[in-house]
């Protein structure tokens, strides 16, 4: 229906104009023949012209009547024109006649157009017959043979011309119909083509290059170019410094060999800006099979790039710091394991910790010790070369990979040193945030690589055993793994292995050793945790506890040992014996957020008195949150628990909490009881320990008093408690309560 509209309107224009001509002409031809007719006496002709002349201009100006009753008319003009001419003028005049199948077939259609050469070839050959017999009465075969040839020849050509002209306006009108559809192919897919959120380009293929003739929308808003600015340049354009040119030439070959090719580029707006799109470049032949043109279709994948990239940092690097991880680590230390063995040299793999940051950090709050360890990150980056490697692989450590330190070991173990060295004095220096100078140091552990059979976790393990060696020989050193160590840490592991077993068999044992007055009366005893082998040997309490202690056991042998406390009291009670006990906790234990629930959990199951337990502390325990602790000192010493400072003069050194905590009493440590009295110095300070302590109301007791020197100085200064060999060595509690019987007769 919509191709019929588009030939019907087409044919109204067409005969509108056929009017326009047929009035101009007819005015400027028919005014000459008017003239002559009239000159000659030929009065039907000038009144044929000027009937004529009226017709088509009423035609032509009642525009409101349909389209077909003026082309039927204006065909009727033209047949009557024709046909008043031959009567009057002749044959001649047939040419009229000629015009009215041709138009019909060209204003009506071809099944018109043959209808009105019928009738032109019936009124052709009556009238030419008529013309020629007039006068005659009888039937001219002669003239009837005559026209009926004529007309059967003028039908011949004027078929010929109307099925021409008919027929090809039917082709036209089919051309228009698929025309048209392929016009709305055209439009919906420019549309589509238009509105699409990928960018296309259309390049033509040239001599030299490939230039573009179309851009779609997304295009413009993406890369900040207007169509003007683009059509006519490279497919180029867009490529910047960052682009990779190895993309670019893979590209190009592909497009040289006329074949489709995909890829991910980096591109550049018309404002510099660099984004990633996911390009796919097409060829389209001509019917010959030559490449014409290039169809690009880029989708903008910078999002995903981004989020590529994301993942990447989170998967390899650490967040802090941006330094690698330690999956990243892993792969390089396989990497340089693999080129050092190729290539016959040494590197090292060096472990860094940083000493005390816990301090820093629990005092100061996350955002200083964050801020510390990236600027630690910073100064190894400085020190490093670019073939070496700096990654943090969790909390204050630090691993440090040197590359190819040399072909023999001697000389490697030496380069080695020197940048160990210069990372602890680096370290060694202030850090300076927000206004404020922060101090750390570092212990460094060094192990060389290759060596036989080892990986990368073997490797990364012995320089944790070398650093651990350095923080224990006293902290911001360096040391080199060496073979025994790792026979020290298989053993140290064995031991924390076979301590968790012990615990489970119940093979730990709590001693006593008694604490005496001046008078050498019992008044109190300290247990002392044991164990003992499967053979009968036992494992000194300096080996077991301070393992214990780094292993998170403590927490278990502390609510042990409390327990076993508590029904040791019960045993002294009931034997009616009022001797308290000491019982040591570790400051792990202490710092349970529940501790004070589980102490008056034992108390209430056990229903012990709690007066008969001192609790024995280091000062080690106010180094962190000082008044945390006091508040939690103070809720035990409400449930009758009295507490002892043990080691005194040791550790914190602080006399400022004496005044703050609800001590009971103090206890001397025996480094300074050994020297007393022979050394004045050491002497000197007992006395000030013993005379600060009585002003303060507190009690003391001396521990390790070994010989009768030392008891006698310290009964002479009114030490309240003794503790040592020379009264007893740690024993059984059974023997501990056996001997308390004749003290308790005696008295």
């Amino acid at each position: 229906m919509a191709v019929q509209n588009e030939v019907a309107h087409w044919r109204a224009q067409i005969f509108m104009r056929i009017l326009q001509v047929v009035l101009a002409l007819g005015l400027v031809t028919a005014l000459p023949s008017i003239v002559l007719s009239l000159s000659e006496g030929i009065w039907s002709i000038a009144v044929i012209d000027v009937l004529a002349i009226a017709w088509i201009a009423g035609i032509w100006r009642l525009t409101h009547v349909s389209y077909r009753v003026r082309v039927l008319n204006f065909l009727a003009v033209t047949f009557l024109v024709g046909i008043g001419l031959m009567v009057k003028i002749g044959p001649l005049s047939q040419i009229y006649l000629v015009a009215v199948p041709m138009l019909a077939a060209l204003l009506l259609g071809l099944r018109a157009g043959m209808w009105a050469l019928a009738v032109d070839a019936l009124a052709l050959g009556l009238i030419g017959y008529a013309s020629n017999t007039v006068g005659e009465d009888t039937w001219n075969a002669a003239a009837m043979l005559q026209w009926a040839v004529i007309t059967l020849n003028y039908v011949f050509i004027m078929a010929v011309l109307t099925l021409s002209c008919g027929v090809l306006l039917q082709r036209l009108e089919r051309s228009i119909g698929d025309l048209q559809g392929l016009n709305e192919e055209l439009r919906l897919t420019s549309t589509a083509v238009a509105r699409l959120n990928d960018m296309v380009m259309i390049a033509e293929v040239t001599d030299d290059e490939h230039r573009i003739i179309f851009v779609n929308k997304a295009f413009e808003r993406r890369t900040g170019y207007q169509r003007e600015e683009v059509l006519g340049r490279s497919l180029r354009l867009l490529k910047g410094p960052d682009t990779s040119a190895g993309t670019l030439e893979r590209i190009a070959k592909a497009m040289s060999r006329s074949e489709a090719v995909r890829a991910e580029l980096l591109n550049y707006t018309r404002g510099g800006e660099a984004y990633w799109v996911e390009t796919e470049l097409v060829p389209f032949a001509d019917e010959g099979g030559n490449n014409t043109h290039w169809v690009a279709v880029e989708r903008d994948i910078t999002e995903r790039k981004k989020s590529e990239d994301d993942i990447h940092r989170l998967a390899y690097f650490d967040v802090l710091t941006g330094l690698p991880n330690r999956r990243l680590l892993m792969d390089r230390i396989d990497k340089l394991l693999a080129s050092s063995e190729r290539g016959h040299t040494y590197s090292a793999v060096m472990f860094i910790d940083l000493d005390n940051f816990k301090y820093i950090n629990d005092a100061r709050g996350h955002a200083i010790g964050d801020a510390l360890l990236k600027n630690a990150a910073g100064r190894l980056e400085q020190l490093m070369r670019k073939a070496d490697t700096v990654a943090r692989i969790g909390g204050d450590e630090f691993v440090v990979l040197l590359a190819h330190l040399g072909s023999g070991h001697a000389a490697a173990a030496h380069a080695a040193l020197v940048v160990a060295e210069k990372i602890r004095l680096s370290i060694a220096q202030d850090f300076l945030i927000e206004g404020q100078n922060y101090s750390s140091s570092a212990s460094i552990g060094v192990t060389l690589l290759p060596k036989g059979g080892q990986s990368a976790h073997d490797l990364l393990r012995e320089a944790d055993i070398a650093m651990y060696r350095a923080k224990a020989d006293g902290r911001n050193g360096i040391a080199f793994f060496e073979a025994g160590m790792q026979a020290e840490v298989e053993q140290r592991l064995n031991m924390e292995r076979d301590l968790a077993l012990a615990i489970d068999a119940q093979r730990l044992w709590l001693h006593a050793q008694p604490q005496v007055d001046c008078a050498g009366r019992v008044v109190g005893a300290e247990l002392l945790m044991r164990w003992q082998l499967d053979d009968g040997g036992w494992v000194p309490p300096s080996q077991f506890i301070p393992l214990a202690e780094e292993s998170g056991q403590i927490l278990q042998l502390g609510a042990w040992a409390l327990r076993q406390a508590c029904g040791f009291v019960l045993e002294l009670v009931a034997a009616g014996h009022a001797v308290p006990l000491s019982v040591n906790v570790s400051p792990n234990q202490f710092r349970q957020p529940d501790f004070v629930e589980q102490v008056r959990a034992v108390l209430a199951e056990t229903g012990a008195p709690a007066n008969m337990l001192i609790f024995e502390v280091t000062e080690g325990l106010l180094v962190e949150k000082m008044e945390e602790t006091i508040e939690r000192m103070h809720a035990l010493a409400a449930l009758g628990i009295r507490f002892s400072i043990d080691d005194f003069g040791t550790g914190y050194s602080s006399l400022a909490y004496l005044k703050k905590m609800p001590l009971y009493e103090l206890k001397i440590d025996r480094s300074f009881i050994q020297d007393t009295p022979a050394d004045p110095s050491v002497t000197a300070i007992v006395q000030s320990i013993l005379a600060m302590a009585h002003h303060l109301g507190l009690q003391v007791v001396a521990e390790g008093v070994e010989t009768r020197a030392q008891a006698d100085f310290l009964v002479a200064n009114r030490c309240q408690g003794m503790q040592g060999y020379l009264f007893a060595r740690p024993q059984p509690f059974s023997m501990l309560l056996s001997s308390l019987q004749p003290q308790h007769a005696a008295a």
